[in-house]
């Protein structure tokens, strides 16, 4: 049996074997891996110029819905996957991290579409004022890259790790090639196969090479994009490669590191805290044996409560039952491969030259609970202390990837952040603490040497999701030894696969190019009124202007009986001295609300609803005897979706709102949004 590529269209098997793939627990072999004789250079050309194509012609909205589509589909056969991750070595609640972990990570990219515009490429900040008398701005727009971005993942999250990665660049509109560890690609290319069949995605959108994909990063050319996510020594080797700068390459490493948790000073034995503690760490060890990039290799604790934390921490990895997950009460599974016992076998004897072993064995055995133990990849959970961490520096440069960590001592909240430091960047640090104050300080010095700080105390552990578990919205990386690098963190992480070009015009040339009114811009005269049209119907930059009204002291006062609002500035003429007012001034909040009853068209129409305010400024202080009108113009369409065949077919409408008095000073802007209906029901 042979685990194949999806490359040009077609799942093909390579050439010669380069990798036998076995069952962690059984031993048993599930193929041959191989991407021999595989034409790179045709592959990545490929997806440049058959996925990428169809990825941009699509809007943001529509990658998002396709990215939803996607998640629902694999979620229905999420139970298949879970039959193949137990041959990795995984527990249920490994897989789920992995499998669930990686769908829910395409779902949250989904909603991202909601935070761009209904275009294929992304408008980047509001428009800059280049001239006097504003006909010459700049605009900045982030249109997708001409490249394919090619995923050089690790084997502990065979579909997480694609699928974290992927889930960005379709949604900025750029193609793939994701190469998983040879180790589990197994998994990967069941995933694969149904993303495939799905028929979702355009084709060309997404290549799998299942093999060791030796060759793959020579064909690279400028505009593609690499992300690498493994060992630091492997990525900074990947990195450095003299062609990525020759050819303008763009490489993301996501690497490793020497994470830590860190207990604070007020959290001894007895209290809530101290608790929390010892599960999340002993969690951290074990969860996946131990092989996350995230997992915690340093327990850094106050030097008094060394041997209450030492106690507690080796009796609850003790009482972890390891072996096979499909037996009852097994709760850490084997490593994904015997090789990978070798090398934890490995680091674990280098860290014990000159660190204690205070709980395991340095060959990682133990008493696994499974019919063959000795067919698995298994390794019991091991821990060392090391007293003088300062000096001591083999736990902080060395990595055991499974089941091992190292306690050290701190003397003041100070060194326990040199001591984070001193694994040379890492991907996360917890602190787990009640002290509001010294979370602060900890979360200030430890900063710079974390990509994420987990600040945990007893009121947010029961919702928190754990040191180990980056989330999609937030961004994923690390300085240093960690990769210098930055995956995910919501629409942070869609624009690396994005260039940003500052556009420089007249509004009207840079609001055809946006689809976005820009101030400043022509504003033809809408007919009929804007409230009577259907979104299909409306364009933008259409205007509506209104006729005048006299703000008087009257409505100030009754503004103020109905809101409540009787700030002195509107009320009381006598308290006005060293302000900047030289008289009882209206309420901003009237002004808008008055401009709404001035370009409002109060019929029954295809406007559904007020949708809220985006943005809103007062400008100029409007004081009674003022005479102020409104032009309301359509600023921006984004379509939307039916949530059921029942749903009203609409979209929403971006209102510009501009103010003006008698002396056509602008005295207020805001953007508001409306929900309108759909002239097409379909």
């Amino acid at each position: 049996m042979n685990i194949q590529n999806y490359v040009l269209g077609q799942w093909v098997s390579g050439g010669a074997s380069e990798y036998e793939a076995r069952h962690a627990i059984t031993g048993a072999s599930l193929g041959h891996v191989s991407s021999d004789g595989l034409h790179y250079a045709d592959i990545l050309s490929y997806g440049r110029e058959k996925g990428g194509a169809a990825l941009r012609t699509m809007t943001f909205p529509k990658r998002g819905l396709m990215l939803k589509a996607l998640a629902l589909y694999l979620q229905e056969r999420k139970n298949d996957y879970y039959a193949v991750s137990a041959a990795t070595g995984a527990t249920r609640v490994d897989s789920w991290i992995d499998i669930e972990g990686g769908i829910g990570n395409l779902f949250t990219n989904a909603s991202l579409r909601r935070e761009f515009a209904d275009q294929p490429f992304h408008v980047d900040g509001a428009p800059i004022k280049l001239s006097q008398g504003g006909t010459f701005l700049g605009q900045h727009i982030m249109v997708p890259k001409r490249g394919v971005a090619v995923h050089i993942n690790a084997f502990n999250f065979p579909v997480w790790g694609m699928l974290e990665k992927i889930a960005v660049n379709l949604l900025a509109g750029v193609p793939a090639v994701v190469k998983p560890s040879e180790f589990t690609s197994f998994l990967t290319e069941v995933v694969v196969r149904d993303i495939i069949a799905s028929g979702i995605l355009p084709e060309g959108a997404l290549q799998l090479i299942s093999g060791k994909g030796h060759g793959i990063l020579d064909a690279v050319e400028r505009g593609d994009m690499v992300t690498f996510t493994g060992s630091a020594a492997t990525g900074m080797a990947l990195k450095s490669q003299p062609h990525f700068l020759a050819r303008g390459v763009a490489f993301n490493l996501e690497a490793d590191s020497l994470n830590a948790m860190v207990l604070g000073e007020d959290a001894g034995p007895g209290k809530p805290e101290f608790d929390i503690f010892i599960k999340e760490a002993a969690n951290e060890i074990t969860i996946k044996a131990g092989q996350k990039c995230t997992a915690v290799r340093r327990v850094i604790v106050p030097e008094n409560y060394i041997e209450a934390v030492r106690d507690a921490l080796s009796a609850r990895l003790a009482s972890t039952v390891y072996g096979d997950p499909s037996m009852e009460g097994v709760r850490m599974g084997s490593l994904a491969t015997a090789l990978q016992v070798e090398r934890v076998r490995a680091s674990v004897q280098l860290l014990a030259e000159e660190n204690e072993l205070v709980h395991g064995q340095l060959d990682g055995a133990g008493q696994a609970r499974a019919a063959l133990p000795q067919a698995g990849a298994y390794f019991a959970p091991v821990l060392f202390l090391n007293d003088a961490p300062l000096h001591k520096q083999s736990a902080h440069q060395i990595e055991a990837f499974g089941p091992v960590s190292t306690l050290m001592p701190y003397k003041s909240l100070d060194e326990a952040a040199k001591i984070v430091a001193l694994g040379r960047g890492s991907l996360v640090t917890s602190f787990v603490s009640a002290d509001q104050e010294a979370a602060r300080a900890f979360a200030l010095e430890a900063a710079y040497s974390n990509g994420r700080i987990y600040l945990l105390d007893a009121a947010s552990a029961k919702e928190s999701t754990g040191h180990g578990s980056p989330m999609p919205l937030l961004t994923h990386g690390g300085p240093g030894r960690a990769g210098d690098g930055e995956e995910m963190g919501g629409m942070r992480g869609v624009m690396h696969y994005l260039q940003r070009v500052a556009l420089q015009g007249h509004p009207n040339t840079l609001t055809t190019i946006t689809g976005r009114f820009i101030p400043g811009a022509d504003r033809p005269e809408a007919n009929p009124h804007l409230f009577r049209q259907h979104f299909e119907d409306l364009r933008v930059g259409d205007t509506v202007t209104t006729e005048k009204h006299v703000v008087t002291l009257s409505d100030i006062d009754q503004f103020a009986e109905l809101s409540g609002d009787t700030f002195y500035a509107h009320m009381d003429e006598t308290s006005l001295e060293g302000t900047i007012f030289t008289g009882r001034v209206a309420h901003g909040y009237f002004i808008l609300s008055r401009a709404a009853g001035l370009f409002v068209d109060p019929p029954k129409g295809p406007v559904l609803l007020n949708y809220g305010i985006e943005a809103c400024r007062f400008t100029k202080p409007v004081y009674p005897g003022t005479e102020i009108g409104v032009q309301l113009t359509v600023q921006e369409k984004i379509d939307q979706e039916k949530r059921s065949p029942e749903d009203i077919a609409k979209g929403i409408v971006k209102y510009y709102v501009e103010v003006t008095d008698d002396q056509q000073d602008v005295v207020a802007v805001a953007t508001i949004l409306t929900m309108v209906k759909k002239k097409s029901q379909a």
